[in-house]
């Protein structure tokens, strides 16, 4: 019998940009490290606000999945 494992792990990515961005930040981060990534799942969104009510950060959280090596 023969298949793939995959290995799912999660990470949050923070950007100034958007929440895309920070998607990308998260997957860009993990490739350094990681080979095979096969996908990602974005799980939540979340925004730091300042006092005059401006999202000034974007933060989210994801899992990265990559094929486990034989």
């Amino acid at each position: 019998m023969g298949g793939n494992v995959v290995k799912v792990i999660e990470l949050v990515g923070e950007s100034e940009q958007s929440w895309e961005d920070a998607v990308q930040v998260a997957v860009k981060e993990a490739s350094k490290t990681l080979r095979g990534i096969t996908g990602v799942e974005v799980l939540n969104w979340t925004g730091k606000v300042d006092p005059q009510g401006e999202i000034v950060g974007y933060r989210a959280n994801v899992q990265v999945a990559f094929e486990v090596e034989n």
